[in-house]
């Protein structure tokens, strides 16, 4: 019976980064016998509904409940309900204040179903009182590294940039397993100084502390030093379940499909021609993620390094990327590389885990985000790091010092998604800091594609690292044990509970 099933809740945060790994946890549940209840908003269902719809069908008990996103009332048009819709910072503060407003309703919906557990996104500190309230879990996930949450837990209490002469000037992390070194540079606005937004991450982060546990999209072979650290040092328990897009059905349809809805064949059967074309291991991949912004000067860069470089390369470039400064520099770019045969440009969605398992690839330039850089290491990819923004540079950190299979292209400043080009540093004065030189982007393209000692470790290493990804989830891996455990810890609270009110109603 539904009643009798474990009834989990999962509440995501609008953005690709946080939402997408959620879902896909969420469905391994349902995978696993728990009844699983995904609250979100229209538009925002509208980039995994299909999986959950067939999912439902194949049999499994998992349903999307709707919610209205306050569009009129923060003064944003139907259907702009993400993160990655904002395209300046006042439509970001109404896209923000819109989520906030969805708690009322979020509330409402615990109140009305009645879960067992609710697994919420980092963003929501107010679920612990939702969930305490109901005398239930609250499980605290978080869409990056254990790496990236320690460092910043290490950083915040022990504030080791605080005292240094200037904000290029290195730090060592305290009480990590590896020397990293870091600039106060590289850290986000709101942890190098107090912003608006420093309380906000603060409640945030002491949410944790008070759930259940931690839900990590990581793998015991990947980051088992900074799993201990985070169970022991800094005291909460956790578990990691991923890769969590390992799990999920590998055919090329349900690839080509995820995260979006959009069909684009003749568009991926002339990428597919082009990929087929290439020696194994040839092609390197650059996309920075649904939110970064580049500027025309970094695009300029970024276009001359590859194309200088020598390799074959595949360039993901969003509309909102058109340069102010030469509207046309893209499109001749893009014809002057296909005369070439060199590169192949990819306007706003590419089908990601299709060119990442494709043997022409043999490598890729990541702005550090997670998803991005689990997928990567699940192709058994080396990368070039390239971090923007967030925590994207502790991840950096950890793909290039700890697992030694990323080359970095050498970026300084930490700058917000929404910062076009040098507007942060020209605040800051170091303008010539900001913008990637073609030259960086060249020799790292060259140590990671070329035929070296160290790109080939690299690869070798990265290979290791892709099989561990893929028997940790696995039925007896370190992550399919971890799932199973956890759902069973649940359910036996679940009975404790049930249990306990049957003792009080006699």
């Amino acid at each position: 019976m539904e009643s009798e099933k474990l009834h989990v809740i999962f509440v995501p945060f609008p953005t690709p980064g946080h939402m997408l790994p959620m879902i896909d946890t969420a469905r391994l549940f349902a995978k696993h016998d728990v009844n699983v209840t995904i609250i979100t908003t229209y538009a925002n269902a509208s980039m995994f509904q299909k999986n959950v719809d067939s999912d439902f069908n194949s049999g499994y008990f998992i349903k999307t409940q709707l919610i209205q996103f306050p569009s009129a009332q923060v003064g944003l048009p139907d259907g702009v309900e993400n993160v990655k819709d904002a395209t300046s910072s006042e439509i970001l503060g109404k896209i923000s204040r819109g989520i906030m407003m969805l708690q009322h309703q979020i509330e409402i919906m615990l109140h009305d179903l009645q879960p067992d557990c609710i697994v919420s996104d980092m963003t929501y500190p107010w679920t612990v009182e939702s969930a305490a309230k109901l005398n239930i879990p609250r499980i605290y996930f978080y869409s990056s590294s254990y790496f990236s949450n320690c460092a910043s837990y290490f950083i915040r209490k022990y504030r080791p940039h605080d005292d240094l002469v200037s904000d290029t000037q290195k730090f060592t992390i305290p009480c990590l397993p590896h020397t990293i070194e870091m600039t106060p540079l590289q850290l986000a606005d709101w942890i190098r100084v107090k912003t608006s937004v420093t309380g906000a991450f603060g409640a945030m982060f002491d949410s944790e502390k008070r759930s259940y546990g931690t839900l990590y999209n990581s793998f015991h072979e990947l980051e088992s030093d900074y799993e201990t650290v985070s169970n022991t040092t800094m005291g909460i328990k956790s578990w990691s379940v991923g890769p969590v897009s390992a799990w999920i059905k590998n055919d090329d349809e349900r690839k080509a499909n995820r995260g979006n809805m959009e069909k684009n064949i003749g568009k991926d059967s002339e990428l597919l021609n082009w990929l087929n074309s290439k020696p194994n291991d040839t092609v390197i991949y650059v996309c920075f993620g649904s939110l970064t912004r580049l500027s025309h000067a970094q695009i300029v860069e970024l276009a001359s390094g590859l194309e200088n470089s020598g390799s074959n390369f595949i360039l993901v470039v969003r509309e909102k990327d058109k340069d102010e400064d030469g509207e046309y520099f893209l499109h001749d770019f893009e014809k002057r590389v296909k005369e070439s045969k060199n590169g192949y440009i990819i306007w706003n969605w590419a089908p990601q885990l299709l060119i990442l398992d494709h043997p022409a690839t043999g490598g890729i330039v990541t702005h550090c985000g997670w998803n991005s850089i689990l997928e990567s290491l699940n192709a058994g990819l080396p990368m070039i790091t390239w971090p923007m923004f967030a925590e994207q540079f502790y991840n950096e950190k950890l793909l290039v010092d700890v697992l030694k299979i990323g080359v970095s292209v050498g970026s300084k400043v930490n700058k917000f998604f929404l910062n076009i080009g040098e507007e942060k540093a020209a605040r800051l004065n170091i303008v010539e800091e900001v913008v990637v030189k073609r030259e960086e982007i060249m020799k790292a393209v060259e140590i990671l594609m070329g035929s070296g000692e160290e790109g080939e470790t690299m690869r070798t290493r990265a290979k290791k690292l892709s099989d561990a990804a893929k028997s940790t989830v696995e039925e007896g891996g370190h992550s399919y044990n971890n799932l199973i455990q956890l759902i069973d810890e649940l359910k036996s609270l679940k009975i404790a509970r049930g249990l306990e009110k049957t003792r009080l109603d006699n």
